[in-house]
């Protein structure tokens, strides 16, 4: 890795003006030449001063991400042309083996390091969790005619256990009298790659859906056979390609053509938005056996709070707090500190509709950038 840094790196890099060159998660080129590429109007302009950092740092990990990465690069792009950021979307449990071995300065998961992964990452530093992007994971299918459908955690997991085979079925039926539902069969759609994605969908299954499904959470989908994609832009691409599909992704890369599910929560139907999301996540405690600045959420999954749509994903950046090189943390430290900050956070609920990270968390987070250093 090819890094050089002039003048004060705290200060600089906690100010997070870096300029990116960023190929964000499944897209294969969010934003051409950093000006009026697709997404460059999406985000608001970094108002920082003129960044003295310059150089290489490699990211990889979840494809959720793609509109945020997006919103981030172009946040960056007018400050500092002399930094490259490279992101390869190779999935969640990908990056973060990547982080793992040293290939990359950084990982994106949908999902915190597993113990095993943070004592497997020892040999090359303390690595922590810091939380980047919450957002509400859609159920979305392709029905003729249909656009909104009402169900509840029992019978999405009947729908992907495969229990519940037909859009006619008397259990769909009953939550959604007014739909026209055709005598069609329903072909659920998982990803087929490791993915933080899949993990928080069926650690939703698992403790929402009454013990229909009683596979624990996991980054790999847990049943044999059935139609699956890799990435977030695969699954949704099969699930696209013909009717009577369901699946699931981060609701900022379900296209408009796809209906979306309003899931049971008590007593209502709650849709996948970003106040949704934000209401679930503040109904959620903190992971308290978590060292310092290692920031992991424990998402309730069967909280009843109104308004909570309580299947999100909460996406961390997976990072070391003491790098080899000085000049690799300062990089690292400005790139999380602009996402984290008030401005990243704005960029990207803008660009893909995530919810904010709140206050408390966001304090959290920045304060854990902060604590990046480098020999």
């Amino acid at each position: 890795m090819k890094l050089s840094l002039h003048g004060r790196v705290g200060a600089v890099a906690l100010a997070g003006a870096l300029a990116l060159t960023l190929a964000a998660c499944g897209s294969d080129d969010p934003i051409a030449a950093a000006t009026g590429g697709a997404g460059a109007s999406d985000a608001p302009a970094s108002d920082a001063p003129a960044s003295e950092l310059s150089g290489e740092l490699n990211g990889a990990g979840a494809s959720s991400q793609e509109k945020a990465m997006d919103a981030w690069r172009a946040g960056f792009q007018s400050s500092n042309p002399d930094v490259t950021i490279n992101y390869d979307p190779v999935g969640s449990s990908g990056g973060r083996q990547q982080f793992i071995d040293g290939g990359v300065a950084w990982a994106g998961s949908d999902s915190a390091l597993k113990p095993e992964e943070i004592e497997s990452a020892k040999a090359r530093c303390e690595a922590v969790d810091i939380p980047v992007y919450v957002s509400p994971i859609a159920v979305a299918f392709n029905l003729e005619g249909v656009t909104e459908l009402n169900l509840s955690a029992e019978t999405i997991a009947k729908i992907f256990r495969g229990e519940i085979t037909s859009w006619d079925d008397a259990a769909i039926a009953a939550d959604n009298p007014d739909a026209t539902l055709p005598k069609l069969a329903i072909t659920p759609v998982h990803r087929a790659d490791g993915s933080g994605t899949t993990k928080n969908f069926t650690d939703f299954l698992n403790k929402a859906a009454g013990g229909v499904w009683t596979d624990e959470a996991a980054d790999d989908w847990p049943l044999q056979g059935g139609e699956s994609g890799t990435g977030t832009s695969g699954l949704i691409q099969s699930v696209q390609a013909a009717q009577g599909t369901i699946g699931y992704a981060d609701e900022s890369a379900v296209p408009a053509e796809l209906g979306q599910v309003s899931v049971k929560v008590g007593d209502a139907f709650v849709a996948p938005t970003a106040e949704a999301a934000a209401a679930a996540l503040a109904a959620s405690p903190r992971d308290e056996e978590r060292g310092e600045h290692d920031i992991v959420v424990k998402v309730d999954r069967t909280t009843t709070a109104a308004g909570a749509y309580p299947l999100i994903l909460v996406s961390y950046a997976v990072a070391c707090l003491d790098y080899d090189s000085a000049d690799e943390a300062a990089l690292v430290q400005g790139f999380l500190g602009y996402i984290v900050s008030d401005e990243g956070q704005a960029a990207a609920q803008q660009s893909a509709g995530s919810a904010p990270l709140p206050s408390d968390i966001a304090a959290e987070a920045q304060a854990a950038v902060a604590a990046i250093t480098g020999a």
